[in-house]
């Protein structure tokens, strides 16, 4: 199930019928091919990237100490290890919650009322450019509702359309075009995390509260700024799916990457055993099935709509449950379980390395008692001013977005000092929190932290996509950079208001 070299009379492109921004994106994508490391290996050199940072840190002596670098080197060892060490196993419940993402919707979709559905839809597109273009444009859509769901609803929807025989779709660009919508504009919608956290005060930690006060969406989100920059960038997108997707003589189908397209899902096989009544009865699916319906029901009716969906416990229990019932029969669902878990194994083994990076950005402490995100936020925010405070910051969460990939954890880390700087500086509060929302998912076009999800349900690496994504990103970074000084000269600073 993982991306392999074209067979050797195939490596040589025939890239003249292909247009500029085509011809980039498959050389990326060769290159990536070649020279683009595993995920696991990506994480690990991060790893030591970040170690080495916080170590030399934290063994440069502070002004005025009377030891020097080779006396301080051992405790910042030390220091380093130990952060790296309590980080390790900071993610596990955001990993479980992300392996139940790909479990749940791989259950879900496999359902035979919902892969029916998604068959339906993969009839739509007439060319392979074409059904790049709608696999972005339903990836895009669907995570301004859920960027969970989007990542598995886009990867089984090019797996449908990887199935129609007649029809030339690359598969590379397709599943990039799947990843547009955690790559480009999730955070600009409902499950944006930063938005959430802001328009939630028992949520905020009390020293942020005391800084911006409470920032309804109708500040961030729903700001028709905020719509404009999500138009252009879905429009944007789309476009560059287009030129970037390879003509039939370079298109490289799933059968190429060793990906079953074609597979149907298995048939229940018949009861052999007298004990396997209950697996094959729906007593078991409807019980549990009621309770959890009516859980939900409690949290939809207690909270907002997009405050419950944006809760992945609440996601993730919403989508096995309606799995379960879905299939009826407890075998059934088990079945589609067992068949959704090795796509799970890159998540398993490779976020607790991310946990590891983070607590090397916020907890390895320097001999000024400083940690790296602390200087990372400074260096940034101490050389901005009004005018050049969207495009200082938004550059600081894209960079400091690739080493620590999680929108709401990091938003936390950074929030108390960027939003002091935004009240300092008098930039409006609410769109300093959607340059971050904004900036925060450049670095995810390229990050294989978020693609893992995705690639497990396409059977593909990242190195298989990423040569698109890059082109994307590319494009993505003036762009995001330029609209967000460019509109945020439409907005007036108003002071916090603190409850």
């Amino acid at each position: 199930m993982s991306g392999m070299p074209p067979p050797q009379g195939e490596t040589r492109l025939t890239t003249e019928s292909e247009g500029l921004l085509a011809r980039a994106a498959l050389r990326c994508a060769a290159w990536a091919e070649r020279w683009f490391p595993d995920a696991w290996v990506f994480a690990a050199l991060a790893v030591g990237v970040v170690a080495v940072a916080a170590i030399v840190m934290g063994a440069l002596p502070g002004p005025g100490a009377a030891t020097g670098f080779i006396d301080l080197l051992p405790r910042s060892v030390g220091s380093a290890s130990t952060a790296f060490g309590d980080g390790f196993w900071s993610l596990i419940p955001f990993t479980m919650q992300m392996a139940f993402v790909v479990i749940g919707g791989y259950v879900v979709a496999t359902a035979p009322v919902v892969a029916r559905f998604i068959d339906f839809l993969a009839r739509i597109p007439r060319s392979g450019r074409s059904a790049v273009c709608y696999v972005g444009l339903v990836s895009m859509l669907a995570s301004l509702l859920s960027w969970g769901f989007s990542l598995v609803f886009g990867g089984l929807l090019v797996r449908a359309l990887a199935r129609r025989q007649e029809l030339k779709i690359d598969y590379r660009a397709a599943g990039a075009a799947a990843y547009l919508g955690l790559g480009a504009v999730w955070a600009m919608g409902l499950s944006s995390s930063a938005a959430q956290l802001q328009a939630n005060p028992a949520s905020m930690p009390p020293g942020l509260l005391a800084i911006t006060g409470v920032l309804p969406f109708s500040q961030t989100i729903f700001l028709w700024q905020s719509q404009v920059l999500l138009i252009c960038l879905i429009v944007v997108s789309l476009i560059v799916c287009w030129l970037t997707a390879p003509g039939d003589a370079n298109a490289r189908t799933a059968s190429e990457f060793v990906v079953d397209s074609n597979h149907a899902t298995p048939k229940l096989p018949p009861r052999e055993r007298p004990g396997e009544w209950l697996e094959y009865s729906p007593l078991l699916s409807v019980v549990v099935g009621l309770l959890g319906l009516g859980w939900l029901v409690h949290e939809f009716v207690a909270k907002p709509v997009v405050t419950a969906i944006a809760n992945l416990n609440t996601y993730n229990l919403l989508f096995l449950t309606v799995g379960l019932l879905l299939h009826w029969r407890p075998r059934s669902f088990l079945n589609a379980v067992a068949r959704a878990v090795p796509s799970t194994s890159g998540v398993l083994i490779q976020f607790p390395l991310y946990g590891g990076i983070a607590a090397l950005l916020t907890q390895a402490r320097g001999a000024d008692g400083q940690t790296l995100a602390h200087h990372l936020a400074n260096a940034f925010v101490h050389v901005a001013s009004h005018d050049t405070y969207t495009l200082v910051m938004g550059a600081y969460s894209a960079v400091l977005g690739f080493f620590v990939p999680s929108g709401g954890g990091k938003w936390v880390i950074e929030a108390p000092y960027v939003m002091q700087a935004a009240n300092d500086l008098h930039v409006h509060l609410g769109w300093a929190v959607q340059v971050y929302n904004a900036a925060e998912a450049l670095p995810n076009l390229i990050n294989p932290f978020w693609m893992l999800p995705l690639l497990g349900v396409l059977g593909l690496k990242a190195r298989d996509i990423v040569g698109f994504t890059f082109i994307q990103l590319l494009v993505h970074i003036p762009l995001v950079l330029g609209l967000l000084w460019l509109l945020g000269t439409t907005l007036h600073y108003v002071p916090p208001v603190i409850p």
